[in-house]
């Protein structure tokens, strides 16, 4: 559990930190970026819950967190292409990138119940973290009015896969 909180940590100081660094906001195609990363992540995050776990609840939320994030990198890659604009790798897309390895990494090694735990107990802390992100700084930076629109109903979906993310935490033993 220390581990997952330090990932979260580090999670939050990636999204704080690299536009800290620059002391600059991040740009719509960065931004976009970012965003896609994250769903992506979480993508293969509820992937390998569907793979490795045998708990009925575990696979029902790895499903929705699979669904939905789909639909919303969907919707992300549609606007992208509308607008024509061309997502930019970044820092934080980088550290998102690295720490989702170290954790998938982390999660392998985990059977049954030990798996199920951790696998929720990320979810939480990941979902924490990327709301926490969108609210304070992606939707604030966000200079096109559709993507700012979007980014706001991905945070409105997330904060339920939070939520749900936090039930299941108590229920996984």
């Amino acid at each position: 559990m220390l581990k997952r909180l330090l990932a979260a940590t580090i999670l939050a100081a990636a999204f704080g930190g690299a536009a800290v660094a620059t002391d600059a906001k991040p740009t719509d195609p960065q931004i976009a970026h970012i965003a896609y990363t994250a769903g992506t992540i979480d993508i293969e995050a509820a992937q390998q819950a569907l793979k490795k776990s045998k708990n009925p609840d575990v696979i029902e939320f790895a499903k929705t967190m699979e669904r939905d994030h789909k639909a919303v990198n969907d919707q992300a890659l549609a606007l992208v292409k509308k607008l024509g604009v061309k997502p930019e790798d970044n820092p934080i897309s980088k550290s998102l990138n690295a720490n989702a390895a170290k954790e998938r990494k982390t999660l392998a090694s985990l059977k049954g119940a030990a798996f199920d735990k951790a696998y929720v107990a990320n979810e939480v802390a990941y979902h924490k973290t990327v709301n926490g992100a969108l609210s304070d700084t992606l939707i604030p930076s966000a200079q096109n009015a559709e993507l700012k629109s979007l980014l706001e109903s991905g945070l409105t979906l997330f904060q339920q896969h939070q939520a749900h993310a936090e039930h299941l935490a108590t229920m996984v033993k």
